[in-house]
């Protein structure tokens, strides 16, 4: 019998002591968290873009108000954040979670209503959300989500949790680089950090839900050609490597309702 999940609610109170840079650390611990490596202060600077040191100072403000803490040898020991090497690997706890999945919800809704609703393209919807998660209330919130269908997926493929902070199964999904030739999936997600390459990717229609058909794979680490519809392009593998795709046809699922649901992609 599978283990009853815990229900997540959502914490306004714990959302309004936060800054907004601080909601910026949670929302990136939380996508991090998703590797399968341990979680250091140094890979949280890596992708905040920051010094160790200012990442550090920031997990020091979080662990002190109870939204992370450490785990592995050493962990406990010593005062402060990373007060010793053998602390390893930063966690949430269930408050920092809680406040994180929020966070989330907040983000995915505004691109979907971006999209969807006034038509943006990828990587403006994505930069204005960045500011909107901020700033709506519960209520909003709510709302935005009753207005758009209760999406289950944002506009790049990621899911987006509801009211209680569930987050729908993982499809079982790979990167496009790993494929091989005339291997065929259907892209179920595209990395979404990096808004040129959002835009760039949408000039190609390359977007969740649609077929992919990888016809050669050029050895030594070459690029790969790939078909989308009656166009080829040559994708280099680190370009592949944040494009995530299933095997058969797109599911049949919630993603969002309304005028332009589909020509918020790429603007077009």
């Amino acid at each position: 019998m599978e283990p009853e999940r815990e229900v997540y609610a959502v914490d306004a109170r714990g959302a309004e002591m936060l800054t907004e840079k601080m909601e910026e650390y949670l929302e990136a611990l939380f996508k991090l968290s998703a590797e399968d490596c341990a979680l250091t202060p140094t890979r949280l600077a890596e992708y905040m873009k920051v010094t160790p040191p200012t990442a550090l100072d920031m997990l020091r403000r979080l662990e002190k108000e109870g939204y992370v803490r450490y785990v592995g040898p050493g962990a406990g020991k010593g005062r402060g954040a990373g007060s010793g090497k053998a602390r390893r690997s930063i966690v949430l706890t269930p408050k920092g979670e809680r406040a994180a999945r929020t966070l989330i919800r907040r983000h995915r809704l505004s691109e979907r209503f971006l999209t969807d609703m006034l038509g943006l393209d990828w990587e403006s919807a994505h930069r204005e959300a960045c500011r909107l998660e901020h700033v709506i209330s519960p209520e909003v919130e709510e709302k935005l989500s009753e207005m758009l269908g209760n999406p289950e997926t944002c506009p790049h493929g990621y899911p987006i949790p509801d009211e209680n902070g569930h987050m729908a199964e993982e499809e079982e999904i790979k990167p496009l680089c790993d494929f091989c030739p005339a291997e065929r999936g259907c892209i179920a997600r595209v990395e979404e950090d990096e808004p040129e390459l959002l835009q760039y990717l949408a000039s190609l229609g390359v977007m969740p839900d649609v077929d992919i058909e990888v016809k050669e794979v050029a050895p030594f680490g070459g690029p790969l050609l790939v078909r989308i519809g009656d166009s080829q392009y040559a994708l280099g593998r680190e370009m592949a490597s944040k494009i995530w795709t299933r095997k058969g046809p797109p599911p049949r699922r919630g993603r969002g309702k309304g005028p332009g649901s589909r020509r918020g992609y790429g603007g077009r």
